[in-house]
């Protein structure tokens, strides 16, 4: 009899209320994979629009533990694992939705199994919850400077610059790409919190249409689906790219993250030196009898920054 842990999970598509607490089994590695004891986890918006069932294209079976981001310690190493053995702290976005069926086992749980591909050591200035906070967020928006082909001295506009992904974005754009202009929007309150991650300029847009500046951008990043809009503040050859709206206007690419380890261990040492910095929301981290309360959060759309649930036990 397969050993059980405690999890969050539904077993059905719907609202908050579908998901539950209870046990499930302790999943066993298969080839090249790790068993990772998760200390702590991290939400991202595909965590709640899996469980509505808005994204529900090669989907898991029911039950569904949600979640992307975790951190950890390998416990046990499936056959040919090379790279990493039992007791390695790493950090990982476990969920390749590029590639096959979604996940069944996802981070909200005691373990989960991950791919070695996917997984990197965690960095040894990060606890586990600054650790959780960073892979698909930090994966996303290095992704999308890698599409736009972007260059040194470049100019970029991102939207929604006070969110996971964004506030990443800003930190790359800064310190790894090298922006020669970097420009976000935020709320009244979060303006301060924005311009601090390193963007030029932020614009309120409680009080301002972004889409009436006259300037425009070599590079427009939407993190939030507002390609109505986003679209306008873009080079006429410029590269616009959007994470969150699946039907974007026209001139606007959609893309899905295709994670790696070895990105994250190329970002390494601008994590290690401290250039780029884990952004977690104030009230997180939130006991893992809290996830309720950590989801109705995160889709109030409040957030500022990552989610993360810790300790996981």
């Amino acid at each position: 009899m397969s050993k059980l842990q405690k999890a969050w999970f539904y077993n059905e598509y719907g609202s908050i209320d579908v998901l539950q607490f209870g046990e499930v089994p302790v999943p066993t590695p298969g080839p090249g994979q790790l068993l990772v004891k998760i200390r702590a986890a991290a939400l991202n918006p595909v965590d709640f629009k899996r469980r509505d069932g808005r994204i529900r294209i090669a989907d898991s079976d029911f039950p569904t533990v949600p979640g992307c981001d975790a951190a950890g310690v390998v416990v046990e190493v499936g056959d040919g694992v090379s790279k990493f053995k039992n007791g390695d702290e790493v950090y990982s976005d476990i969920q390749n939705f590029v590639v096959g069926k979604r996940k069944q086992w996802g981070t909200l749980a005691q373990y989960t199994v991950v791919e070695e591909y996917l997984v990197a050591p965690k960095p040894t200035n990060l606890s586990f919850e600054e650790a959780a906070s960073l892979p698909l967020a930090l994966l996303t928006a290095q992704q999308a400077f890698d599409i736009a082909k972007f260059e040194k001295g470049k100019s970029v506009f991102i939207v929604g610059g006070a969110g996971g992904v964004g506030s990443l974005a800003i930190q790359l754009a800064r310190h790894v790409y090298e922006a020669s202009k970097i420009v976000s929007t935020a709320s009244t309150g979060k303006l301060d919190f924005v311009k601090n991650l390193g963007a030029d300029l932020v614009i309120d847009y409680t009080k301002q249409s972004y889409d009436q500046i006259s300037e425009k951008f070599d590079f427009v990043f939407d993190t939030i689906g507002d390609s109505s809009k986003s679209h306008v503040v873009a080079k006429e050859e410029a590269k616009i790219l959007d994470i969150a709206s699946f039907q974007p206007h026209s001139r606007i690419e959609f893309f899905r993250l295709s994670p790696h380890g070895q990105n994250l261990e190329k970002l390494q040492p601008y994590i290690e030196s401290g250039k780029l910095k884990p952004v977690i929301d104030p009230k997180s981290p939130y006991s893992f009898s809290d996830v309720i309360e950590a989801f109705k959060h995160q889709e109030s759309g409040r957030a500022r920054g990552k989610i993360v649930i810790s300790p996981i036990e």
